[in-house]
């Protein structure tokens, strides 16, 4: 056990995690250079098509170092705030973290909040300044006394309460200095502590979907060990099971013999034979062995509930595919813990799932993944947060607005703290956001070339665009995390939508006040242009709080009922026309309101 130890590297998204995990494999020999390719432990499209890491990729290297052998398990992490879950996970499964930070970009948002959830687990930090070849003088050494190095150095060091002389300076592109920052680790990261229990026990921090094996839970072994061919028992879920499998990853699935065994401090899985995806769960404590008495007296501690923060409704663009959408969304959740998921109706999409994310970035990656992974394209509802609603008798909480009950006294809103970091030259821009986004108590702090702004907001507002508009208002030069805070009373009102004075389901949204006028002349707009023209007038309407706030008209189609008729009394011509109006009245009256599919798709674009 003294020779194993377990490590994450953490950063900001885009600081070159994924490249220096890249360096580690290959400085290690674990993956041979012909075989090696950029971004090797991300194994979805998706991440290598946005270059960012979205699922935690753990990998088993071995290292002689010092006359020593050594096994290290490295667990390479997401750095965007909506995986902030996907981190925390790892966290608790090692015993120390590298904090990596892009020198040409500094310190940004995620970086402070990753390096505080380090802090927070007990985990021992290395520090370390990546693509510093950057930082090059003229004879091709690292320009140490470069005044903006200098500054960022002394900033990471202050920040981790370590020596300026620990921060190291590395090249995760050409591999410059990565040996040096791996042996470091050796020598700063503490081995696992010794087994107290002789009983096996291990903690989930990840899973997967096997056909053959079923689910294969990733556990980090904290007592004992386990063997390819006992049972074990998981302590949430109250299930007992026979193993088909454990292994390493390498980071590919690696077998071990029947009678090999995973003993306490190692990292690796364990194929459980469970065909129901609901029998595990992230967190779960794994106890080896089928008869225990107090299991959950046994249970490891530390883990919280992912808390979702944007829900979105998902309907199968096909009503036939639903039976896809039902299987490919627990397959997702299997290894995405954080995905919460409710059966939902919809009059006109028909059957779907309500699901919970951690924010829209998820919510965008997991529609993509649902296409392309499962062939389920899907058709989404406005994303939409957690609203309390105070009533005469109790307090409620409420997702959708169709679920606001007509009476009420009073709606709270979930409120965030911002933390965004960003050139001094575009504070005036960000600044400029703060009515539209509802922004309230701001503070600043100056970094290194830098400024840091910490302000409270709605979570609404983040969902909404606010991800697009501070891009825009700093180029792209921004970095941002955030943390609920606390619930607050909120100054929203109910917009619905009305087609012929008929509510159209679906179509309902919470907007502040001061922004309803002009969000419902946008969404009147967009309907009268979408929607096809009938045989009668169609009326658009949108209503907040018992008044109509916007409306547009669909005239009906025309038809001249009196083009073959020539000369004569224009009597003839005024029957006709009467005639005419009263087959349109009745039509109206018997026309029920639809929307067709493509239509509300289009409706639900952004």
């Amino acid at each position: 056990m003294k020779h194993i130890r377990n490590f994450v590297i953490i950063a900001h998204v885009d600081h070159g995690k994924s490249t220096l995990a890249d360096r580690f494999l290959e400085v290690t020999g674990t993956v041979e250079k012909r075989k090696m390719k950029e971004q090797y432990l991300d194994q979805l499209e998706l991440e290598r098509e946005r270059g960012i890491t979205i699922k935690m990729a753990p990998v088993r290297m071995r290292y002689a170092y010092k006359t020593n052998n050594y096994i290290l398990n490295l667990i390479d992490t997401p750095g965007h705030s909506d995986f902030s879950y996907e981190v925390s996970r790892a966290l608790n499964a090692v015993e120390g973290a590298v904090l990596l930070v892009d020198a040409t970009q500094g310190i940004q948002a995620q970086t402070l909040a990753n390096h505080r959830f380090a802090k927070a687990a007990g985990l021992t930090i290395v520090g370390a300044l990546n693509k510093v070849d950057f930082f090059k003088d003229n004879e091709g050494n690292i320009d140490l006394q470069n005044e903006r190095l200098v500054r960022l150095r002394e900033e990471l060091a202050n920040l981790i309460e370590v020596p300026v002389s620990e921060i190291h300076h590395i090249s995760g592109k050409t591999g410059e200095g990565v040996k040096n920052l791996l042996e470091a680790v050796i020598d700063a990261v503490p081995p696992p502590k010794e087994s107290t229990l002789d009983i096996g026990r291990a903690l989930v921090f990840d899973s997967f979907y096997d056909d053959h094996k079923g689910v294969v839970a990733s556990v980090r072994m904290f007592d004992g060990s386990v063997s390819g061919e006992g049972e074990i028992h998981l302590v949430f879920t109250n299930t007992t099971s026979r193993i088909k499998e454990i292994g390493h990853f390498t980071p590919q699935l690696v077998a071990m013999p029947a009678d090999g065994t995973l003993t306490a401090g190692e990292i690796g899985y364990i194929a459980t034979g469970i065909r129901d995806p609901e029998k595990i769960r992230i967190g779960d404590t794994v106890l080896v062995g089928k008869f225990i008495k107090d299991p959950e007296s046994l249970a490891l501690h530390g883990y919280k509930e992912p808390m979702s923060v944007v829900f979105v409704s998902f309907y199968p663009e096909e009503g036939e595919d639903y039976e896809l959408l039902t299987k490919g969304l627990q397959k997702l959740k299997l290894n995405d813990s954080a995905l919460h998921i409710e059966p939902d109706q919809n009059e006109v999409l028909g059957r779907g799932y309500k699901v919970g994310f951690l924010g829209r970035l998820h919510f965008e990656i997991t529609a993509e993944r649902l296409r392309r992974e499962f062939n389920v394209p899907t058709v989404n509802t406005f994303p939409s947060v957690l609203y309390r609603v105070k009533t005469k008798k109790e307090w409620i909480t409420i997702v959708k607005p169709e679920e606001l009950p007509q009476e009420y006294e009073e709606i709270w809103e979930p409120i965030i703290k911002l933390d965004i970091i960003l050139p001094n030259e575009y504070l005036s821009s960000v600044l400029a956001l703060q009515r539209k986004f509802r922004f309230a108590d701001i503070h600043t702090e100056t970094l290194v070339d830098r400024v840091r702004l910490v302000t409270r907001m709605p979570l609404a507002e983040l969902v909404s665009d606010f991800d697009d508009q501070i891009k825009s208002a700093t180029k792209g030069m921004a970095s941002f995390s955030y943390e609920f805070e606390e619930y607050a009373k909120a100054d929203v009102a109910r917009v619905d939508v009305l087609l012929s004075h008929e509510l159209v389901p679906g179509l309902s949204r919470f907007l502040p006040k001061d922004a309803i006028e002009r969000e419902a002349r946008v969404m009147v707009d967009r309907l009268k242009t979408h929607l096809p023209r009938q045989q009668w007038n169609q009326p658009i309407q949108a209503e907040a709080e018992g008044k109509i706030v916007a409306r547009e008209d669909i005239p009906a189609m025309r038809k001249d009922v009196t083009g073959y008729l020539y000369g004569g009394d224009r009597t003839r011509k005024m029957k006709l026309w009467k005639k005419q109006q009263r087959g349109k009245k009745k039509l109206a009256e018997r026309a029920q309101v639809q929307i067709a599919p493509e239509v509300f798709k289009e409706l639900l674009k952004r």
